[in-house]
């Protein structure tokens, strides 16, 4: 079986779409070799982009206090995305996420699924749309299959909850504190799975 550190080697030498042209580099995903519970994102932000690792700007920080409060050591997870390179519109001098088309997602699953055939994990969590049309194959509604078990189109078990990002969007914080409670159930229940 290939290894991580040689999916990572070659992936950070993909040239399979156009998004590789402007992006710093390719983000992989980063934690053990055998992690339980892997984590799939949407692609890597500017902070991404710029450091070479998944989720270190304000919505890893929000997903790093949830998988403290669900009792998930970011440490022994695994964390990636579904698209490797980060999309953005300049706009002056800032570069504004854009999201991966459906071409895009489909291209880059390959490391995706060799990143789950290396780790074997019991659990993998989508988080928001992206990483749940990566994992399935087709796009899915979040709110109708969020809170429950699901089968992904590869067999894997998962679950599928927002991305951190959504709730850095809630405007008011009675609707955040609620919608982050509510993600943090999601990944209590990704914990659960794994321990069965």
């Amino acid at each position: 079986m290939t290894s991580l550190s040689q999916i990572r080697a070659e992936a950070e030498k993909c040239t399979a779409c156009p998004l590789y042209k402007h992006a710093t580099q390719t983000v992989f995903g980063e934690g053990p070799a055998r992690a339980r519970i892997v984590l799939v994102g949407e692609q890597p932000g500017d902070q991404e982009d710029l450091a070479g690792k998944p989720f270190v700007g304000p919505a890893g920080q929000i997903l790093n206090r949830a998988l403290d409060d669900a009792d998930i050591e970011r440490t022994k997870a695994y964390i990636t995305n579904a698209v490797k390179h980060f999309k953005f519109a300049p706009r002056g001098k800032r570069r504004i996420h854009s999201k991966p088309n459906a071409v895009e997602i489909k291209i880059c699953h390959q490391w995706v699924s060799r990143e789950l055939d290396a780790i074997e994990p019991d659990v993998v969590v989508a988080l928001g749309a992206t990483a749940a049309q990566s994992l399935m194959g087709k796009a899915m509604p979040i709110g109708k299959n969020r809170g429950h078990e699901l089968t992904w189109a590869d067999g894997r078990r998962g679950i599928v909850t927002v991305h951190p990002s959504y709730l850095l969007r809630i405007p008011d914080e009675e609707s955040k504190a609620r919608e982050y409670h509510a993600f943090v159930r999601d990944l209590k229940l990704a914990a659960k799975l794994a321990a069965k």
